[in-house]
Parts: structure tokens; C-alpha cells; sequence
């Protein structure tokens, strides 16, 4: 249960690293930066609030929460891709690499939340 919970942290320290770096290197005036610092906690805040179902669902093992939690989390991926894509359209490495380590650990993330307990389950339905 825990390994599912520090996965989707995991994840969620690293979209705080890409907010800080995007904050560090604005590309323009409506965009978050260090000088509108409002603006930044607003950022912030939101995302540790989208982040809350899939951390709250990751103390739960349930095959019917993990599937939303894993539905939830891949939505999470597709948000890493375009971070990707961003990263490609501005020529910037350092948002090409948070990108793909977003992907990567968001990936492993769903794994973990759909692979953790099966075993149980397995012998729990086979006695």
C-alpha cells in the first residue's frame, strides 16, 4: 500500500520541480513566475489538489479503485507528454528531461498501483 502511496509523491514532487523550473524561465507575461507570487501559489496549490484523489485512492486496494486511481494517474501521463512536446517547441532540454521522467515515473506509478496486492488476491481466490 505504501509503495503505491510514494509513487503518486513521487510524482507529485516531480510536477512541483517542472512548476518551479517553468517559474524560473517564464516565456511570457501570462505565465507563472517568482514575481507574481499569487500566482505561484495558486499554481501550487492546484496542483496538490488534483494530485489528492490519486494519493487518497493509493491507501485504498480495491480492484475497482486501483482502476480509477490507474485511469486518473494516465490522464497524468498525457498531461507529462505535452510538457514533452512543450519542451520540443521551445528548444529546452531541461523541460524535455523533467518531461520524460514524468512519463517514466508516472508509468511506473500506474504499474505499481494496478500490480500491488494482486498476489493476494491470486491466493485468496484460489484456496
Amino acid at each position: 500500500m505504501f509503495k503505491k502511496f510514494l509513487m503518486v509523491l513521487l510524482t507529485l514532487g516531480l510536477a512541483i520541480v517542472t512548476l518551479l523550473l517553468a517559474a524560473s524561465n517564464p516565456t511570457g507575461p501570462n505565465t507563472v513566475s517568482f514575481d507574481d507570487p499569487v500566482g505561484l501559489w495558486t499554481s501550487l496549490g492546484m496542483l496538490i489538489v488534483l494530485f489528492l484523489p490519486p494519493l487518497i485512492l493509493s491507501l485504498f486496494n480495491h480492484l475497482a479503485v486501483k482502476i480509477i486511481s490507474a485511469i486518473y494517474q494516465g490522464f497524468i501521463v498525457l498531461t507529462f507528454f505535452g510538457l514533452i512536446l512543450v519542451g520540443l517547441i521551445l528548444p529546452s532540454v531541461p523541460i524535455i528531461v523533467l518531461g520524460l521522467l514524468g512519463v517514466a515515473t508516472s508509468i511506473c506509478s500506474i504499474i505499481v498501483t494496478v500490480s500491488v496486492g494482486l498476489k493476494k488476491e491470486r491466493l485468496l481466490t484460489n484456496s
